[in-house]
């Protein structure tokens, strides 16, 4: 991969930066997004954040290399403490776990005062973030879901103001939470993929759970709920 050619997921994640971004991308790896973004994009500006050192130094190296050291600021440091409180206006977190990128938002809340948009790319357990966002005063706006290279990963994109997309039926929210609501109105080859995948190892779990001696009954009876929305949706 190069910053001129992004992955797929990357580029989806790419398309959702408003012009004139002024973003941190957290845990950013190589840089490679930041780059792209700032070589289609003259007027943006981007903080590249990494804890790890060896990645942290190819992020420094690739900004060289593409002449962007004015714009792109690499910086060592975990989650959002490597930016300050109402520096950047928008908060990029890709290819992490949804729990993971969820933490990472609650770690730096101080940091979120005057961000408009949060874009994630959880590569599992979407409804950590989706619930996160509700509870925190974020819009879900816009999701995708696509499959590279024999992965499935979904995009979701918050907002600070707008309104809710979800049904007003608390049932049936609680089942977009899981599908997201977007995605479910589309229900593409990678969200029925997807969902097939899912389907089969809930099945196997809970013929497991019920041959056990101990049961967690609450758990066995969340699966079977979610195998009774599965069924649902996969055969609609």
């Amino acid at each position: 991969m190069n910053v001129l050619s992004l992955s797929e997921r990357l580029s989806a994640v790419a398309a959702h930066l408003p012009k004139s971004a002024h973003f941190v991308d957290v845990g950013s790896d190589h840089a490679y997004l930041p780059c792209y973004v700032c070589l289609q994009d003259p007027s943006s500006k981007a903080v590249a954040g990494e804890i790890n050192e060896g990645p942290f130094r190819s992020a420094q190296k690739q900004v060289k290399l593409q002449g962007l050291i004015d714009r792109i600021d690499v910086r060592k440091g975990d989650g959002l403490a490597v930016v300050a409180p109402d520096e950047v206006k928008q908060v990029v977190v890709a290819g992490m776990g949804g729990p993971l990128i969820a933490s990472i938002l609650e770690q730096g809340k101080d940091k979120l005062g005057h961000v408009e948009q949060l874009i994630v790319q959880p590569n599992i357990d979407a409804r950590a973030l989706r619930k996160w966002f509700q509870n925190n005063g974020f819009v879900l706006q816009k999701e995708q879901i696509l499959e590279e290279a024999g992965h499935i990963y979904e995009v979701l994109v918050a907002v600070r103001e707008g309104k809710s997309i979800y049904h007003e039926d608390v049932a049936v929210r609680e089942k977009e939470l899981l599908f997201g609501p977007i995605l479910l109105k589309e229900k593409n080859e990678a969200f029925r993929a997807k969902w097939l995948d899912y389907k089969q190892k809930l099945e196997r779990n809970v013929a497991n759970m019920q041959q056990a001696q101990h049961v967690d009954e609450a758990k066995l009876a969340s699966f079977k709920k979610e195998l009774i929305w599965l069924e649902e949706e996969l055969n609609d």
